[in-house]
């Protein structure tokens, strides 16, 4: 079976890469997510995918089900254990002590110990699940609607109806395939209540710390499943989402309702960040494109960038700078409110794929190489 898929690997999160899977690959998938990640000492050199704060501790993740955590600010690092294997796309904390990660065959795994200990919320397998309920559901009422339509919207209605159908025979598809459509962001308000999101348009929500959790894509406009790669918070309180086909969709009710809006860049968005200012928005993606907001999203604008590298993901630092990087070594400083980026590019030319600003103005770095404490242009210190 074909299938589009949009993952973390190598430094860069790669689009519409057509892959083939087989029965036995399927297999392979559902005994990585029951094997634990190995404990190795090359875990901090290999990929890495995701990197935060957790108090003062940081915490990365990324292939074979690796996490790791350190509490020098990357000087040295400590192993967590993991009951998967599969590779690992994201992470993020509600608390100090409180983190969720996710990552391939829609795995979602939790910590209460600030990322020393892990066990797994929730699989691929579930997440469609809870997905085909929900379009069943949707089936239904728009059955009800349909019987009571006028005959001039009842055409509309049916064809909208079997879209439905479609897109639900597709998951069951790949329901009897197997848990292999990957979740690549994650956010958490608190010990509490979260998002996560992926492949095909997954979006999912949970209020009780990842106990439970509801499929929230019917309330998303992405009628054609586009991929979602990011999700953030940024000042205001406002909730930033970005995806494939230069989805933006911002949240100004903590999540309950979602608006699309209109973006200037069709291309794939692969991360979002709030700039430290409020209601400021700046998305990225494919190509380098940056896409700036004052008012969430409502007007953009482009910002420069020459280096046409693909940009993963970005944080702003204590003082101000705004950091992104990306594919081939890519490192932009922006120090005036991204109104524009110093361009720097590190001579390994590995891809980047997050930034944990340190000590002074040096930078964490994490991706193909795993991670690798910098200057505030991404030069190695040591």
């Amino acid at each position: 079976m074909a299938i589009r898929l949009t993952c973390k690997t190598l430094g860069a999160a790669c689009l519409g890469l057509s892959m083939i899977w087989s029965a036995p690959a399927a297999f392979a998938l559902a005994d990585i997510i029951e094997t634990p990640a190995r404990q190795t000492d090359l875990a901090p050199e290999n990929l890495l995918n995701d990197a935060v704060r957790a108090g003062d501790r940081i915490v990365a993740v990324g292939e074979r089900g690796h996490i790791i955590y350190s509490d020098d600010g990357g000087k040295s690092w400590e192993q967590g254990k993991v009951p998967v294997s599969v590779t690992l796309t994201a992470v993020n904390f509600g608390t100090e002590t409180q983190g969720w990660a996710v990552g391939h065959s829609g795995v979602v795994l939790h910590t209460e110990d600030a990322g020393e200990n892990w066990s797994l919320q929730l699989t691929g397998t579930e997440a469609a699940e809870l997905a085909i309920a929900s379009k069943e559901e949707q089936i239904a009422a728009l059955e009800e609607r349909i019987e009571e339509a006028p005959e001039s919207e009842k055409s509309d209605l049916e064809w909208a109806l079997d879209d439905l159908f479609f897109t639900m025979e597709n998951m069951q598809s790949d329901l009897d395939i197997g848990p292999v459509n990957p979740l690549l962001g994650v956010w958490f308000e608190n010990d509490q209540h979260g998002f996560v999101v992926g492949a095909y348009g997954m979006i999912l929500r949970t209020r009780d710390g990842g106990n439970t959790w509801s499929d929230w894509a019917p309330k998303i406009d992405n009628a054609q499943n586009f991929h979602l790669n990011s999700i953030t918070r940024v000042t205001g309180g406002a909730l930033a989402m970005v995806g494939e086909a230069g989805q933006i969709h911002v949240s100004v009710d903590g999540g309950d309702t979602w608006e699309r809006r209109e973006s200037p860049y069709e291309g794939s968005l692969f991360g979002v960040i709030g700039t430290g200012k409020v209601n400021e928005i700046l998305a990225f993606g494919l190509r380098g494109n940056m896409l700036f907001s004052t008012d969430l999203g409502n007007h953009w604008r482009m910002v420069p960038n020459s280096a046409g590298a693909t940009l993963n993901d970005g944080t702003v630092a204590d003082d101000g700078r705004i950091i992104l990087v990306g594919n081939g070594g890519t490192v932009l400083v922006s120090g005036n409110g991204a109104e524009s980026f110093r361009e720097y590019f590190r001579s390994d030319r590995d891809g980047l794929m997050s930034v944990v600003p340190v000590s002074g103005t040096n930078l964490l770095l994490v991706g193909e190489s795993g991670a690798t404490i910098t200057d505030g242009r991404g030069k190695n210190l040591q």
